[in-house]
């Protein structure tokens, strides 16, 4: 079974650190992208945001997201998200991605049903 895994994420995100660990415990590759060295592009958001929804991809519980006053702005989730391009502290992490699925936050039932998948059809499909 070929299964390319990336993960976004930053390397003091507990959450992404667990994402990194379920994968390397089953012995799957995962290409780890830290945000904070290499934002996410437009078109890599754009794919999470057209699965999950913008408003998925935004953690309002970051401090990053009061700092900059979001809390108060009102702004709509694609507005956020197109913040978060240039902030991307304000995504929810780690963003996984196998293929054409894809998950926001820590899921590992949702990890392990992607893995289930590909070894019941190996063509990855």
């Amino acid at each position: 079974m070929t299964t390319d895994v990336q993960i976004f994420g930053f390397n003091d995100c507990p959450d992404t650190r667990k994402a990194l660990r379920f994968f390397a415990e089953r012995r799957i590759p995962a290409h780890f992208v830290d945000l904070a060295e290499r934002p996410a592009t437009r078109g890599e958001l754009r794919r999470f945001a057209e699965r999950c929804g913008a408003a998925a991809l935004i953690d309002r519980e970051r401090p990053r997201f009061r700092a900059l006053g979001l809390h108060v702005a009102g702004d709509s989730p694609e507005r956020l998200l197109s913040r978060a391009l240039g902030e991307p502290r304000l995504l929810r992490t780690p963003l996984v991605r196998c293929g054409s699925k894809v998950a926001v936050g820590f899921a590992p039932q949702e990890w392990q049903a992607w893995l289930a998948a590909g070894k019941a059809n190996p063509s990855g499909r």
